[in-house]
């Protein structure tokens, strides 16, 4: 509850938190907002594909003709890494890019801050080590899913309560898994048209609605906190903030749950479709056993929403702000050398599974695509299963015919065994594939 002055104390002498920001997208062009109003924080450089493009958002999130001519734009990441930074925060969605782009901070001594779960879902254990052994910081993005609901986990096992499930809230229904980029708007409310006169990707959304994103986010979670992840994939149960302690608990106790201890994500559309009340779509929860009978009468006590038994209750954050929050993940690696939601072990995984059925010769295209979708599983039956992950499922072509709803494995598909994104992930598996 320091960072403010932290800051303000690094201000004073003249010595600002330097960030590099790589990906100039919705993310970070909304931590890009906030920046002029942080004293002693600077971005002095901007990494894009298209750097007139990063250059266009500073200006349309507010920044001033002064501040932008300071900044250089560049599409070079390994030069804005060495350059005079402290944080590099890596916003751009690719897992393969974000690997390497970690890996470079990492060996100039600069603090990560993975903004591209699907970097971190892919390989995040093996980088927060290396991390950690150089003495820098490797963190999850505060503002994202994974980094908040990493923190009401902590906060809950500090306070001494049993976590007994934790995740987010979305708009779910089983049909979205097979949806595709074509199909997706109307999902959204919204037609092509309007969607392409808003800039927005078709694929980037689709990963959202398909049920990917979601895998990969509670897999982060899993790999942060020790949870354990569903045997057999997310449940994405209907459920409200008021029914989280009756609905998210183990099944033993008339919840939906295997067992305790467990990410998942509830949905905000009944199975029919209609809306949950008080639906949960924007934020993030943690469902707590209370340890005995006095803290049981705390709870109803201080009118928290129980289970009918008292033990069950549930606290929750309704929204996230993305790229607005993300200052608070900059300043805890800068300031405190700590993350904000760091993997300590791989016990997560997402599957590529196919949306249909697929036919040798066919390229796969990877999140949000046409091909597959990402199934959470356990990373242990993933690695068994010689699943595909889902951060690897772009263009690979099939060897051999896949079902429909079927899991693509290793064996299903060419692939390149000395691709460094590949031989990363091959690591991150023989170092943790045998660690609980």
């Amino acid at each position: 509850m320091n960072l403010s002055s932290l800051l303000a104390a690094r201000h004073a002498v003249g010595k600002p938190v330097r960030v590099a920001l790589i990906g100039a997208g919705k993310f970070g062009s909304m931590f890009l907002s906030q920046v002029p109003h942080v004293p002693g924080l600077e971005v002095p450089v901007i990494v894009d594909l298209d750097p007139e493009r990063a250059r266009e958002a500073c200006r349309t999130v507010g920044w001033d003709r002064d501040r932008i001519a300071a900044t250089a734009f560049t599409a070079d990441g390994a030069k804005a890494i060495a350059g005079n930074i402290e944080v590099v925060v890596e916003a751009t969605g690719n897992p393969a890019v974000g690997i390497k782009h970690a890996r470079e901070a990492i060996r100039n001594g600069k603090h990560v801050v993975m903004v591209n779960v699907e970097a971190d879902a892919l390989a995040g254990p093996l980088l927060a080590e290396e991390a950690r052994s150089a003495g820098v910081v490797y963190s999850l993005a505060y503002g994202d899913q994974p980094a908040l609901t990493a923190e009401m986990v902590d906060w809950a096992r500090a306070t001494g309560f049993r976590v007994v499930a934790a995740g987010k809230g979305t708009k779910y229904l089983p049909a979205y898994h097979d949806v595709t980029p074509d199909g997706v708007w109307q999902h959204y409310g919204l037609t092509a048209g309007e969607a392409q006169s808003a800039g927005m990707n078709p694929q980037m959304f689709n990963s959202f609605l398909d049920g990917t994103k979601s895998a990969i986010e509670m897999a982060a979670i899993a790999n942060a906190t020790g949870l354990d992840v569903p045997s057999d994939g997310l449940l994405f149960p209907p459920c409200g903030v008021d029914d989280l302690p009756h609905v998210m608990r183990p099944r033993g106790h008339g919840g939906v749950l295997e067992k305790s201890g467990v990410v998942e994500v509830v949905s905000s559309l009944e199975r029919d479709g209609r809306g949950v009340f008080r639906d949960l779509r924007w934020g993030v929860y943690v469902v707590l056993e209370a340890p005995n009978d006095y803290a049981a009468d705390c709870f109803r006590q201080y009118g928290l929403k129980t289970d009918a038994s008292g033990r069950y209750a549930a606290m929750y954050k309704p929204y996230h702000l993305i790229g607005l929050e993300l200052n608070i993940s900059i300043l805890s690696a800068a300031l405190r050398q700590e993350p904000t939601g760091q993997p300590q072990g791989f016990r997560g995984d997402v599957a590529a599974v196919a949306k249909r059925a697929l036919r040798a010769g066919e390229m796969l295209d990877g999140e949000g695509g046409y091909t597959v979708w990402g199934k959470l599983m356990p990373a242990q039956t993933s690695l068994a299963a010689r699943a595909l992950p889902i951060g690897l499922a772009h263009h690979l072509k099939l060897k051999r015919d896949v079902a429909h709803g079927a899991v693509v494995s290793w064996d299903d598909v060419e692939f390149d065994a000395s691709n460094d994104t590949i031989k990363t992930r091959r690591a991150m598996e023989e170092r943790f594939g045998g660690r609980r």
